[in-house]
């Protein structure tokens, strides 16, 4: 094995601290690599480190670190130019940073996803809405934790959002797309490392007032974005690590055969080495719709009390037999 140390590549470090308390327990060095103020040269090539761990967030603009979205494209390439085992790569990374990339390959693998249509101007913003039915959300295509998404019942408040909207995103594109108000009140997130299915949980909202959007559990007007605390941060996005104390309801879920089969799919297709995948079942139609792939998983928190281990110790894990192979 390596005596190289492992590189975590984030903009947030306390989503991180789980996994750096167990590399510590282990005695596997490791350094972090923050996206928001790091560089790196390309003119070498030599190894620096046995694993970089690609631990960047979409929502980095939430945080005014905008410009580590990008720089993480450049990052991981430049880091698997080295030789280094990269977990979740420039493909997997390329994906979480893009929904539109995410439908499109839902579509492509024929899995069940809501109406989706991809827009970048208020004029074919309001053209996609006319072919799909109302009531629909748009969201940006870079988002992260719900943010952003605005739900709309009518076309005339669509329009009236887009006479005052300053702007889509951190990429100007955006997702217009039928809203499915989910089954009994909940979403269902798949957590994978690889091919294995490590737990399914439900996700509820705490209160009646609580929308379930295809993106994620966000509180929504129609035409009004969700509401923000003063720190800036929506009160009501969806982040699993930190739901218990939003007073999220989470349940360990027995998942349906089918529901891991097509997981792995997308596992395989989105070249994914770990991540979270939502679906819904649809109050419309009945029918289950999956909408969110995300190569960040911060795993839930109190996992051992809601599905029976501790997933950061499983992955962990996972590292240790992947650097052994690696050599």
């Amino acid at each position: 094995m390596s005596t190289l140390p492992i590189a975590v590549l984030n903009e947030h470090p306390e989503w991180q601290k789980r996994l750096y308390a167990e590399l510590s327990r282990r005695d596997m060095p490791f350094v972090e690599l923050p996206l928001h103020d790091h560089f790196f040269d390309p003119s070498t090539r030599e190894r620096a480190y046995s694993m970089v761990i690609n631990r960047a967030s979409p929502s980095a603009w939430k945080r005014d670190h905008e410009s580590a979205i990008f720089f993480g494209q450049a990052a991981l390439a430049y880091y698997e130019t080295t030789g280094a085992r990269v977990v979740n790569g420039t493909g997997a990374y390329l994906l979480e940073t893009s929904k539109a990339l995410q439908a499109m390959l839902l579509a492509r693998l024929g899995i069940s996803t809501p109406r989706t249509l991809v827009a970048n101007h208020a004029a074919s913003i309001l053209a996609a809405a006319d072919r799909l039915e109302y009531p629909i959300v748009v969201k940006p295509n870079i988002g992260g934790s719900g943010a952003g998404i605005v739900r709309f019942d009518d076309r005339a408040g669509l329009e009236a959002w887009l006479a005052s909207a300053p702007g889509y995103g951190v990429d100007g594109v955006v997702l217009v797309q039928e809203f499915h108000p989910a089954q009994d009140g909940h979403i269902v997130r798949v957590e994978m490392l690889g091919q294995r299915h490590l737990y399914s949980v439900k996700i509820y909202p705490d209160s009646t007032d609580f929308n379930l959007c295809p993106a994620d559990i966000c509180q929504v007007t129609p035409g009004q974005p969700p509401p923000v605390d003063t720190a800036g941060q929506s009160d009501f996005e969806l982040c699993v690590v930190a739901a218990p104390a939003k007073k999220l309801r989470i349940e360990r879920h027995d998942e349906a055969a089918e529901v891991v089969e097509s997981a792995r799919a997308i596992m395989a297709a989105a070249k994914l080495d770990v991540g979270g995948i939502e679906y819904l079942t649809s109050t419309r139609d009945g029918r289950r719709y999956f909408y969110d792939i995300n190569a960040l998983s911060n795993f839930v928190r109190d996992a051992e009390d809601i599905v029976g281990f501790d997933p950061t110790k499983v992955f962990v894990d996972w590292i240790v037999a992947e650097l052994a192979t690696a050599g």
